[in-house]
């Protein structure tokens, strides 16, 4: 090959891989968030403790995700997401616990493969005034503490999603496989969401049923339906929030109640200034089928005033009390059991987004 033909070779080259480069983005991406939260009925004994928390508004997460232009309207997508405890640098859970997936964009829609977040959580969180926060949200479950947290399912592994819309609607539906040999329906999820903007209002519903495996001697399996119906609505610097979830488990096995609750919760967020935001919300459990007296009943009140140092980094502080009916325990955590009847904590954080 003479000179002339080898610089030839070379461009050609290079004006290839600026041609992948244009019609591929790969984004490293993360959001940090550390604060410091005092919260009393901390053990048996009633003891206060004063903490070092990871994910206040939101859970920490550092992932990568992509696209490929296909050609004719059509992408390729990818993401891969994995969670941080910023308390001690520790990988919260497997490495991509929280999102591992493929697929496909275009005019039909989106659909994704792997292990994602559910129809209903993509939906939901917009309809929460908290925003899922771990510090203090009873949105996707309830406190960690009786028969159940009465929550919905976040993310499915073997999962099949789909999102899409048409007009002022917006869709999707969510298909995760239970992979037994007992049958399609053992361990299988699936569910469906749709909201619909009404000027500046939100509408929302959906619907989800994630089935156990079979258990002995019936052959049955659980079989968990949860639903909710929500609205949002915004005017200037004010957004208002309402939401019902109806939470039902029918249990597979002989003689065993099923548990069921609905779950309630309402907020307001009003942005008194281009870098303030001040957000209030009620949540409340109404504990079904139990025995008299022992229906916890739990409310939780927030509030939570939040200040941008930047449009990536936040300021945040938030106070939350928790109170259970009849005696029963209690807590603010959708994690760790409470061992009261009442407790209240307050947090003090910063955010940071890259």
């Amino acid at each position: 090959m003479n000179k002339t033909a080898l610089n030839l070779a070379v461009l050609a080259m290079a004006a290839a891989a600026g041609a992948v480069q244009a019609q591929s983005n790969v984004q490293i991406y993360g959001l940090l968030d550390v604060g410091v939260e005092n919260a009393n009925n901390q053990s048996a004994t009633g003891g206060s403790a004063t903490r070092v928390i990871s994910g206040g508004m939101n859970t920490s997460r550092w992932g990568l995700r992509g696209t490929e232009d296909l050609g004719g309207g059509l992408k390729a997508v990818f993401g891969l997401e994995g969670g941080i405890l910023m308390d001690t640098g520790a990988q919260d859970g497997a490495l991509f616990k929280r999102q591992a997936y493929v697929g496909l964009e275009g005019a039909f829609g989106r659909v994704v493969a792997g292990r994602s977040f559910t129809s209903v959580y993509d939906t939901v969180i917009s309809f929460d005034p908290m925003g899922f926060a771990p510090y203090y949200s009873w949105a996707t479950s309830g406190p960690a503490t009786g028969p159940s947290k009465y929550g919905f399912t976040t993310q499915y592994d073997n999962l099949i999603k789909y999102s899409g819309g048409v007009g002022d609607f917006k869709f999707g539906a969510t298909y995760a496989a239970g992979e037994q040999t007992t049958g399609t329906s053992d361990g299988a999820k699936v569910g469906f969401t749709t909201v619909y903007k009404l000027g500046g209002a939100n509408l929302m519903a959906t619907w989800e049923r994630n089935n156990g495996n079979a258990v002995a001697p019936t052959g049955d399996h659980d079989k968990n339906t949860v639903w909710h119906v929500g609205a949002n609505y915004e005017t200037g610097p004010v957004k208002l929030w309402a939401v019902l979830r109806d939470y039902k488990l029918v249990a597979g096995k002989a003689l065993t109640a099923d548990i069921d609750a609905t779950t309630t919760w309402v907020g307001a967020a009003w942005k008194t200034d281009a870098v303030t935001t001040l957000t209030a919300a009620i949540y409340h459990v109404d504990v079904k089928n139990v025995a008299a007296g022992k229906d916890a009943d739990p409310t939780m009140y927030v509030a939570r005033y939040r200040y941008a140092l930047s449009k990536r980094t936040d300021l945040h502080v938030s106070a939350a009390y928790a109170k259970a009916r009849h005696g029963q325990l209690t807590g603010l955590s959708r994690d760790d059991a409470g061992y009261a009847d009442s407790q209240r904590g307050v947090t003090v954080g910063m955010q940071h987004r890259f």
